[in-house]
């Protein structure tokens, strides 16, 4: 309890950080909502290019569709995708970095070895031609490729934060009592660096929307027509969003959505550390 007090109350002080931590709640919150909302894809000529009114708070696109519900539902994949991309690259990167920094020796070479190959390999294009080439059917399937390109940054930070903290007094004496490196790993160095793998998920979460938003704006992958990304392919090639003024809330609505919940991730990771670590808030 005291624990979430002070979490809570470190981020209420940040004026930055509590921004984002509202945005970010309605974004949750959108995206809960996604899950139980039906839009009806159905084409409706007789309704398109219609402006904000009470029926459609955003008006609807070039096919007569409602452009708010269609946010509402895309929310949804748009978010999930980020989370799960975020788990499994938070998971890789800290078992390979875990490792490769308190095992050591042969095991250090081989795993840096692997990261530095990946952290050379520019990760979008790999990200472009994997998605081109795997029929992508599902947001798990989508983050595991997103996830795939984007864990060695991660891994070599968390190795750099393994080698710093592996011969304090308080591992050197889990080490002497025959405790299993596996505990030593998950239960005493862990906790010391919960709050900069909290700040890096926030991170990877952000970074996972946009290149999954940039691969459906490509058209890569386009297994979901409400997805932001998806919307705005679509607002460009059937809509003519640029240069026709009619689809300018069709095309805007996602845009908004994007710059908003990436403004939300930059802010609430700026008071993060402090709210997860005692030391900085006393």
């Amino acid at each position: 309890m005291d624990k979430a007090k002070g979490f809570f109350g470190a981020i209420f002080k940040n004026k930055q950080a509590l921004v984002g931590f509202i945005l970010l709640i309605l974004f949750i919150g959108m995206a809960i909502a996604g899950v139980f909302i039906e839009v009806d894809m159905t084409v409706n000529y007789e309704e398109r290019y219609q402006k904000p009114s009470f029926k459609h708070i955003l008006g609807t696109d070039y096919a007569g569709r409602d452009t708010f519900l269609q946010l509402i539902k895309g929310s949804t994949d748009v978010l999930s995708i980020g989370l799960y991309a975020a788990v499994f690259t938070l998971a890789t990167g800290f078992i390979i970095g875990s490792a490769a920094g308190y095992i050591g020796g042969w095991a250090d070479v081989f795993l840096m070895f692997l990261t530095d190959l990946f952290l050379t390999i520019p990760s979008f294009p790999l990200m472009m031609i994997a998605a081109a080439t795997f029929n992508i059917k599902s947001n798990i399937t989508f983050a595991i490729v997103l996830s795939a390109f984007s864990w060695a940054g991660l891994a070599r930070s968390v190795r750099a934060q393994i080698l710093s903290l592996k011969e304090r007094e308080f591992i050197v004496v889990c080490k002497a009592m025959g405790l299993s490196n596996t505990y030593i790993i998950f239960k005493e160095i862990m906790p010391n660096i919960i709050s900069y793998l909290a700040i890096n998920f926030i991170h990877i979460v952000q970074g996972a929307i946009t290149s999954s938003v940039g691969l459906m704006l490509l058209g890569l992958s386009p297994y979901s027509p409400t997805n932001w990304g998806m919307m705005l392919n679509l607002a460009i090639n059937n809509t003519g969003g640029i240069f026709n003024p009619k689809g300018y809330y069709y095309m805007l609505s996602p845009m908004l959505c994007i710059i908003l919940f990436q403004m939300a991730c930059i802010f609430f990771s700026n008071g993060l550390d402090e709210a997860l670590n005692p030391r900085l808030r006393s």
